[in-house]
């Protein structure tokens, strides 16, 4: 009979370490820091940059950074971007074309190599979400060429949660605030504050994570305090969803009227779209420079609210109300999801609520959806 590994942690001075470790290996480490009002993730220099005494405040439509009386770096919850910023970015550069003075055009793909990044502090919900994303981007016949390299050179460093905030509903979703079954990371933290200082529970998810952790100086744990600190989590989500045959109500709930009540008060500005982890629609555009001998195409993120999203030749935007797209993002994510990559499109993060300009709840919504399905009315 195996005999299990003895679990290990990592001080405050190994998480350190940790990150200077990556650094040497020559990757771009994206992690947690506080700028602009916000918890973001940019480059790290070293853990130093982590927001260290940092959390957040979350709730409709609302988001804010608050000092803690302690020292946590990874205690707040989802900010404003996801990972998918980094493996799917905003824009890229697809191809350019340049046309010689005797007409002849050569087209050239970039041939920049993808960076190597190192993503610390991967949330299991946003893990989750990568791997989403890992299906609808690379999972198909047609590989994505952006995201595909960039997905096969990052190392991911999970940290499980241990403050929800008052949007996250990822217990419900079964994507969080501990690892989800099947996760693929390469290390994986969970830290607890202790009256010495931090700690973090420490394991391997992968043969290249086991070779870094073996070169960091870890000490035996129980880990009892970092498990308790994770489903003492996963009773104080600020939201829940209720995923029971979310795939049905969506196709049963189409001429909902609730969909008219969310349509007068939704923008269609996007931002949740833009915010979402799992959102992964772009469109193209061309340039020029003056001359017209330089051309280049682009692709940059796209949203289902953009009214051209949908437009026709000769016939104009399918969907022409904030009600149609509104129902399409939404029967979407928690419907049709299932449908083409056999998953809900949802992990649970609360982006879209914290940053909805007008605060719309999709927790809410559906409980809104099921209560007129039910005859309840229609759930205000």
């Amino acid at each position: 009979m195996n005999t299990p590994a003895p679990l290990q942690e990592l001080d405050e001075a190994g998480l350190g370490a940790l990150v200077e470790a990556l650094v040497r290996s020559g990757r771009t480490v994206i992690g947690p820091t506080l700028a602009d009002g916000a918890i973001v993730l940019a480059e790290l220099g070293s853990a130093a940059d982590l927001p260290h005494g940092w959390g957040v405040v979350t709730e409709p439509g609302g988001y804010r950074v608050q000092r803690r009386s302690d020292r946590a770096a990874f205690a707040h919850s989802a900010g404003p971007q996801s990972w998918k910023t980094f493996l799917h970015p905003p824009r890229a550069r697809l191809w350019q074309a340049d046309r010689a003075p005797d007409g002849t055009v050569t087209v050239r793909e970039d041939d920049a190599p993808p960076p190597r990044y190192a993503f610390l502090g991967v949330r299991p919900c946003d893990l989750r979400a990568i791997a989403i994303q890992d299906r609808v981007l690379t999972g198909g016949a047609h590989r994505d060429p952006v995201y595909g390299p960039r997905r096969d050179r990052a190392f991911l460093v999970v940290v499980e949660c241990t403050e929800p905030g008052g949007v996250c509903f990822c217990t419900s979703m079964g994507t969080g605030p501990g690892l989800p079954e099947g996760a693929g990371f390469d290390l994986a933290l969970t830290e607890t504050v202790e009256p010495d200082g931090l700690r973090y529970l420490v394991r391997a998810g992968s043969p290249e994570g086991a070779d870094l952790l073996a070169g960091l100086a870890t000490r035996p744990t129980d880990g009892a305090r970092a498990r308790a600190a994770v489903a003492d989590a996963a009773g104080r989500m600020g939201r829940e969803m209720d995923p029971t045959d979310l795939r049905a109500l969506m196709a049963g709930t189409m001429t909902a009227e609730r969909w008219d009540q969310v349509a007068d008060r939704c923008l269609t500005c996007g931002n949740c779209t833009m915010v979402c982890p799992t959102c992964f629609c772009t469109t193209t555009e061309e340039t020029t420079d003056l001359t017209g001998d330089h051309a280049e195409r682009w692709r940059r993120w796209d949203s289902c609210f953009e009214l051209d999203f949908s437009y026709l030749h000769g016939v104009g935007p399918v969907r022409g109300t904030a009600r149609s797209r509104y129902r399409q993002w939404l029967t979407h994510k928690l419907g049709t999801w299932h449908d083409q990559f056999g998953s809900s499109g949802c992990v649970g993060c609360g982006r879209c609520i914290a940053w909805c300009p007008v605060g719309i709840d999709i927790t809410e919504e559906v409980a809104a959806l099921r209560a007129e399905a039910a005859g309840a009315g229609d759930g205000r």
